[in-house]
């Protein structure tokens, strides 16, 4: 499916390429990219009127207007809709959202401001915290995939969370009871969602 998408294949082979170090890199350069929006807006958004003298905006409360005042409402704005809910519908639709050509620009935007090294401390912070804590890769937890299905423990597709069968993310979303009810009445429409589901026919092709 990752291949069938260019983007998403561009994005996935910056992101994991070499070592593995873009992948942190991003979540740096994506951190100085938030605040970097948080400051602006804040100075966008803040107000600087005299409470009692002045009138207040949208002849609010004096309450209201101080807080107004101290441009938090603009990081709350920022926090919520460029954030949060972006992240939320990147962990629903990660191919979707990977093919967005945006995407791989916003990567390389923030791969950017990592390797201007305004925050290289934050790997020697990261590397104090790794010998401390004494944190490894996860193969030496867990093993290998080859070791884990030498031992009889490798993945298995009836072990994913499955619900009417449809795979989802657990507590994201429920399955509509229209749709239930469709699928138990009518097998060829339950075979058809499950395919989507597990993303094995194509759409087009069976409507």
């Amino acid at each position: 499916e990752r291949g069938s998408a260019p983007f998403a294949m561009r994005t996935c082979e910056l992101l994991f390429r070499g070592s593995g170090h873009n992948l942190p890199g991003f979540m740096i350069g994506r951190q100085l990219c938030v605040v970097s929006c948080f400051f602006i807006i804040a100075r966008v958004t803040s107000l600087n009127i005299e409470v009692g003298k002045d009138p207040n905006v949208f002849g609010v409360s004096d309450a209201a207007q101080e807080f107004f005042n101290t441009g938090l409402l603009g990081a709350v704005i920022t926090t919520i809709l460029g954030s949060i809910s972006w992240q939320l519908v990147a962990s629903a639709f990660p191919l979707a959202f990977l093919s967005n050509p945006l995407v791989y620009v916003f990567l390389r935007i923030c791969l950017f401001l990592e390797a201007t090294g305004i925050c290289s401390g934050a790997w020697v912070l990261a590397s104090i915290h790794k010998k401390i804590a004494g944190f490894q890769r996860d193969e030496v937890y867990i093993g290998t995939a080859e070791e884990r299905a030498a031992k009889e423990m490798e993945d298995h597709d009836e072990n994913m969370h499955v619900e009417h069968g449809l795979r989802k993310l657990p507590g994201f979303t429920d399955c509509p009871e229209a749709l239930i009810k469709l699928m138990n009445q009518d097998p060829s429409v339950k075979s058809f969602v499950q395919s989507i589901s597990e993303g094995t026919d194509n759409v087009e092709e069976n409507v």
